[in-house]
C-alpha cells in the first residue's frame, strides 16, 4: 500500500482486526467511528458521527491512499424496524464518501457488502455472477451501494471493489450476538443454545483473520467490481454445534424451536474466482477458528 488508508467503523469487531492487519503491514491508518478509538497512539482516530460531512471531512484527507468502509447497520431485524434509517445509514453515507474520495483523488474504495444481495437461492451456490435480487432492506440497502460504487468507477475512473462477506467469526467478537458467540457464552456459562428448526441449514463461515487479509488484498488489487469472501465450505448448524462441543469440552445442550420466516435453507458461496480477482483463498480450517475463538472468550471470560 502507497499511503494512508481510512477504515470506517473501525472500532468494530472487523475493523479492529483489519487496523491491526494494516498496522502490521507498516501503513499508516486513520479511524473514523461514532465510538472512541482506544486501541495503538500510533492509528489517527477521528470520533463522530458520518452522517455529519464535517466529520467525513475530518476523517478522509488529502492523503489517503484508499477507504475501507465498513461501518453500517448490519441487522437485518433493525433494517425492518426501520428501513429509513438504514437508508441513512448505508446509502447515503456511501454516497457522501464516495463523492469525497473523487474530489480528494483518494485511488481505491473498497466496500463490506454482503452475499443478501441476491435473496435466497435455496441450497444452489452463489457467485457473483447471480443477479441482484435482495429480500430485506438490509440487503437492498448494501446492492444499492454495490451500484453506486460501480456508477463511480463507470463516470469517474475510481477504482472500487465490495467484498461480499459471508458469517465472520473468530477473536474479537465478545459483544456479537451471532450463533457463535452464543453458543461460546453458553459453553462458559454452563447452558444450552436454541436451533431453529432441524438444524440442517447450512453456512459458511469465515475467520476474521482470514476476512483482514482479504481486504488488504482488496485495497492492493485492480480488480472492480464484487468479490466473494468466505471459507468456501458450508456446515449445518447441527454440525457447528458438534464442532465447539468438540473444541470446548461443554456438553452444550441444545433447544430446537421454529424457525423464523425466511430463515434461509442454505449459504453456500464459491470462492475460487476471488483468486483471480483479489488474490484471496481462505486459509484457517473450521476447528482451528474455533479453537482461537473459544481460547479468546476463555480469556475475555476470566477477565470479566
Amino acid at each position: 500500500m502507497s499511503g494512508r488508508v481510512l477504515v470506517t467503523g473501525g472500532c468494530g469487531f472487523i475493523g479492529r482486526a483489519v487496523v491491526a492487519a494494516l498496522r502490521a503491514s507498516g501503513t499508516p491508518v486513520t479511524v473514523v467511528d461514532r465510538e472512541p478509538w482506544l486501541g495503538s497512539s500510533d492509528v489517527d482516530s477521528v470520533q463522530g458521527e458520518l452522517a455529519e460531512a464535517e466529520v467525513r471531512e475530518r476523517a478522509l484527507t488529502e492523503d489517503v491512499d484508499a477507504v475501507v468502509h465498513l461501518a453500517a447497520v448490519t441487522s437485518v431485524l433493525k433494517s425492518k424496524e426501520d428501513p429509513v434509517h438504514t437508508y441513512e445509514q448505508n446509502v447515503a453515507i456511501t454516497q457522501g464518501l464516495l463523492e469525497l474520495a473523487r474530489q480528494r483523488g483518494t485511488r481505491r474504495f473498497v466496500l463490506a457488502s454482503t452475499n443478501a444481495v441476491v435473496g435466497d437461492v435455496g441450497t444452489s451456490t452463489i457467485t457473483t455472477d447471480r443477479p441482484l435480487a435482495p429480500l430485506t432492506p438490509y440487503g437492498a440497502t448494501k446492492a444499492a451501494c454495490e451500484m453506486l460504487l460501480s456508477g463511480y468507477y463507470g463516470a469517474y475512473g475510481l477504482s472500487t471493489c465490495a467484498l461480499r462477506f459471508t458469517n465472520v467469526y473468530g477473536h474479537g467478537m465478545s459483544h456479537k450476538d451471532s450463533f457463535v458467540p452464543r453458543m461460546m457464552r453458553a459453553a462458559l456459562s454452563g447452558e444450552g443454545v436454541r436451533i431453529y428448526g432441524d438444524g440442517k441449514q447450512s453456512r459458511d463461515l469465515v475467520h476474521i483473520d482470514d476476512v483482514a487479509r482479504a481486504v488488504l488484498l482488496a485495497i492492493d488489487s485492480e480488480h472492480t467490481g464484487p468479490a466473494i469472501v468466505g471459507a468456501g465450505h458450508s456446515v449445518s448448524v447441527l454440525e457447528l454445534v458438534a464442532a465447539v462441543r468438540s473444541v470446548t469440552g461443554r456438553p452444550l445442550p441444545a433447544e430446537h424451536i421454529e424457525a423464523p420466516k425466511g430463515e434461509m435453507p442454505a449459504v453456500v458461496v464459491d470462492v475460487s474466482a476471488s483468486a483471480e480477482r483479489i488474490g484471496f483463498t481462505p486459509n484457517v480450517a473450521l476447528h482451528e477458528g474455533l479453537t482461537d475463538t473459544w481460547k479468546y472468550f476463555q480469556e475475555t471470560w476470566d477477565e470479566a
